[in-house]
């Protein structure tokens, strides 16, 4: 198992880096060609919306993305925002997220879990601490 880290000061240039670094490690984790548009929007998605929470709150605290090849590809989002700013719900999954019954508020909170739930068919996102910080969980499978 092989896993990178990542973490940057929340600048918007640094989103950049992090999708490049996320495709090829997918790419040697064995994710299917065709997958790897979806995981370039994916990680660029999470890792936007958590720069914009940053700056939105003040926290000077780096973004963490962590990528593992673990029997699939995975990659986590961490923010360090007060939990009720980067989400409304304690923690949501794919299918949750495509629930209609959810207000376009909640489904749009910083840049839009919907976009996020379009590009990833296993997708979590939950607290990471009391009161601070969300985790966005996202998962593809890998062919090898």
């Amino acid at each position: 198992m092989a896993t990178v880290r990542l973490s940057f000061s929340p600048a918007p240039v640094h989103v950049r880096t992090a999708r490049l670094v996320g495709v090829a490690v997918a790419r040697r984790a064995g994710v299917r060609e065709d997958l790897l548009d979806e995981v370039r929007l994916a990680i660029g998605e999470a890792c936007t919306r958590a720069v914009a929470l940053h700056r939105q709150y003040g926290v000077p605290d780096p973004v963490l993305v962590e990528m593992s090849d673990s029997g699939s590809y995975q990659v986590r989002v961490v923010d360090r925002a007060p939990i009720e700013a980067g989400i409304g719900l304690a923690a949501l999954n794919a299918d949750e997220l495509a629930n209609e019954s959810l207000t376009d508020e909640a489904l749009t909170t910083g840049v839009g879990f919907a976009l996020l739930a379009g590009f990833v068919e296993d997708l979590q996102v939950r607290p990471v601490d009391e009161g601070v910080g969300t985790e966005v969980r996202m998962v593809w499978p890998v062919g090898r």
